[in-house]
């Protein structure tokens, strides 16, 4: 399995690539600004199908969605059916800095798949969810958890009581040498958040 990650927009948000060698499949994790990057970077995969997966529904994760899906010609947009309501809304705004994505593509519900397990994550918003790759065993997070530290709970859908679960119980049940791919900043593992985080300690 590949891994690639660009950082796009005003906040710097991970989008990641990962191509899963055994299926030939590209999957692009929340492409939220910088198309043309991501598209340049996506067609140097000898990919037979795209998809893109989100990891929640605000803008700094969406926006760039409807390029990179037209572009990539993906066979699907997933999101957690709790957060389908906040992709559609002006509320997937963080203002003042990023106004709200538009004329966005349908988004499906996450269907079973051979090559990763969805993790619901909520809490940063209603339908935050990771996915646990097989092939190269890795988590991507979104905005759940950082490198020493957690997702802001304070936007619409946000509740601390509730991400803390998520990490306690959906993160932190992994293996300690796992890797985390969070939507911001530097990888993290299991482990090192289990020992140092300040927020679970």
């Amino acid at each position: 399995m590949k891994i690639v990650t660009i950082p796009v927009g005003l906040l710097a948000t991970n989008c990641y690539l990962v191509y899963v060698e055994a299926s030939r499949r590209l999957y692009v994790i929340d492409p939220g600004a910088d198309a043309p990057e991501i598209v340049r970077a996506a067609r140097r995969f000898d990919f037979r199908r795209a998809s893109i997966l989100l990891t929640h529904a605000h803008v700094d994760h969406i926006s760039a969605v409807a390029e990179v899906a037209a572009a990539l010609q993906v066979d699907g947009v997933f999101l957690a059916e709790e957060d389908h309501e906040l992709y559609r809304s002006p509320d997937n705004a963080l203002l003042p800095y990023l106004e709200a994505a538009r004329n966005l593509p349908e988004a499906a519900v996450f269907a079973p798949n051979d090559d990763f397990t969805v993790i619901p994550l909520p809490g940063h918003t209603p339908g935050g969810s990771g996915f646990l790759f097989r092939e190269s065993p890795a988590l991507f997070a979104g905005d759940t958890i950082f490198a020493g530290s957690i997702g802001r709970t304070d936007f619409p859908g946000g509740d601390f009581g509730t991400i803390i679960d998520s990490i306690r119980n959906g993160i932190l049940t992994l293996p300690d040498e796992l890797t985390i791919y969070p939507g911001h900043g530097s990888q993290t593992t299991v482990g090192a958040e289990r020992r140092s985080n300040p927020y679970i300690q």
